[in-house]
């Protein structure tokens, strides 16, 4: 036979469907449905059960976009100080600039003889103070006294790095990806795609607060693994799923009766064609929307909780109330189930401070300081960081010496050589320092990690081997797996 005519020959499955089932064949596609088997048959998924115990049932990925300064907040360099306004030469510390880690570290895709990002020799001093606290002594900004409260509960990181210097790095700090290469996964949807569901009245990967612009939405989408596993952003203000509110003219079984014939419609397209990713994603998410009309309402219902409960977050404080409501929010959902949530506290690149970092910073900080805190606070006390992953992070750091593009001396520029990130909670050793910058903040000494070591660190204490999530015919890079960082695994 030729084979370009062999390619053309329907699959037995859809054959019979055709053409010799006729209606017969209509019924016992919508039984199959029904009971699973056409979906069993197409989807070669992982089966939600974890490679190992786990240690996390749930993620929390807060997530500060525009890059937060590790100097001004985590990682405290009194050097800037004593050297302000000398040049890297002019201090006792080798040039970092001239370290072989810093073009290991930079990919622009930028002309390298206009790029000058990053390369600012002059020391920009501290803009804020810094103090110990806690019995681990562990010395935080004094722009954010509500998390430094909650620093025996935390693992801090300051030795991260990335590639990318420009804002795709908010899509790489969750891919893993540069913008040159091939796209990937995001961490919310290897996780959604390696364990499933809790609850099945809920999307087990949640995003809140973001992403605000088309060109990082790649931060919440699931790429070739199937839209089934992509992020589904969730209002709270106003309508939380919007045009999924039963309308108030059709009655409840109306619109069940409704869906019910759409899974059957979609079921046998599905058996006809059980490769096609969105046809299975598009049965599912009928299915799911229907259920979630009336849990998602309920799980972002923050009347319900206590006075006492909007005051520790400061739901109730001008300042901070919009990620006051998202940090609640994101708990009330992973008590219910939701596998992970990607919550942005504050919009798109505001923490990018590439003049008057003070004035921004100091401002930024306690519109997210007091809600962070109250979110560590009140998962502690009500059990939940047994089972509940807090992760807090930015796409890069800022540099250490002064931006002066524009006419500025005010600001840092992007730094991916070296910043900081935390975690909190279940399988993490709390009240602890892991890894370094150099004297003066530029470059994660080695051994460093990059950003793909977070997430393996996230999917090990899920029970989750990134090796073992592997999808045929889509090889990944050695480092896109990463390695768990296990100094900070209690």
């Amino acid at each position: 036979m030729n084979p370009s005519l062999q390619q053309q020959q329907p699959s037995r499955r859809v054959f019979l469907s055709d053409f010799g089932m006729g209606f017969t064949g209509l019924a016992l596609g919508a039984m199959f449905h029904k009971d699973g088997i056409a979906r069993a048959a197409a989807d070669p998924f992982p089966d939600g059960r974890s490679h190992f115990a786990p240690k996390a049932k749930s993620v929390i990925w807060i997530f500060l976009s525009g890059g937060y300064s590790h100097m001004e907040t985590f990682d405290h360099k009194p050097a800037l100080n004593k050297y302000a306004g000398k040049t890297f030469e002019q201090t006792p510390f080798p040039n970092p600039i001239k370290s072989p880690l810093h073009d290991k570290r930079s990919r622009s895709v930028v002309n390298d003889a206009i790029n000058v990002r990053d390369k600012y020799s002059t020391v920009y001093p501290l803009q804020v103070g810094f103090q110990k606290y806690g019995q681990s002594g562990i010395e935080v900004s004094d722009w954010l006294p509500h998390i430094a409260s909650c620093v025996d509960d935390i693992a801090f990181v300051r030795n991260v790095w990335t590639t990318d210097n420009d804002h795709a790095a908010e899509n790489q700090i969750h891919t893993g990806r540069h913008k040159l290469d091939e796209k990937q996964p995001s961490i919310g949807s290897w996780t959604s795609y390696g364990l499933g569901t809790l609850n099945e009245n809920l999307p087990q990967f949640v995003v809140l607060g973001g992403p605000t612009r088309a060109d990082t939405r790649e931060s919440i989408q699931a790429n070739y693994l199937g839209p089934r596993y992509d992020g589904i952003p969730l209002n709270l203000d106003g309508e939380a799923l919007p045009f999924s509110r039963r309308p108030p003219h059709l009655l409840a079984d109306e619109q069940k009766n409704e869906y019910d014939l759409i899974a059957k419609l979609n079921g046998l397209s599905g058996m006809e064609y059980p490769e096609d990713s969105a046809i299975r994603a598009r049965i599912r998410a009928y299915e799911l929307a229907y259920r979630m009309q009336s849990a998602v309402p309920d799980a972002l219902d923050l009347t319900k909780e206590t006075a006492e409960t909007h005051k520790l977050y400061g739901t109730d404080n001008a300042t901070c109330q919009i990620a006051a409501r998202r940090c609640l929010a994101a708990r009330r959902l992973v008590e219910r189930g939701v596998r992970f949530v990607q919550l942005y506290p504050s919009p798109y690149g505001v923490w990018d401070s590439h003049a008057k970092l003070k004035e921004n910073h100091g401002k930024l900080c306690p519109k997210i300081d007091q809600p962070v805190a109250g979110l560590l606070k009140d998962l502690k006390r009500r059990g939940l960081m047994q089972d509940t992953l807090v992760v807090f992070c930015t796409e890069f750091g800022r540099t250490p010496g002064m931006e002066t593009r524009g006419g500025s001396k005010e600001g840092r520029d992007h730094h991916p050589h070296g910043f900081s990130v935390w975690l909190a909670g279940a399988g993490i050793k709390p009240g602890m320092v892991h890894g370094a910058t150099d004297e003066l903040g530029f470059h994660a000494v080695e051994p460093a990690h990059y950003i793909t070591d977070l997430h393996a660190t996230v999917l090990h204490l899920l029970g989750l081997d990134p090796r073992r999530l592997e999808v045929p015919g889509r090889k990944r890079l050695e480092i896109d797996h990463g390695e768990p960082i296990h100094e900070i695994l209690s």
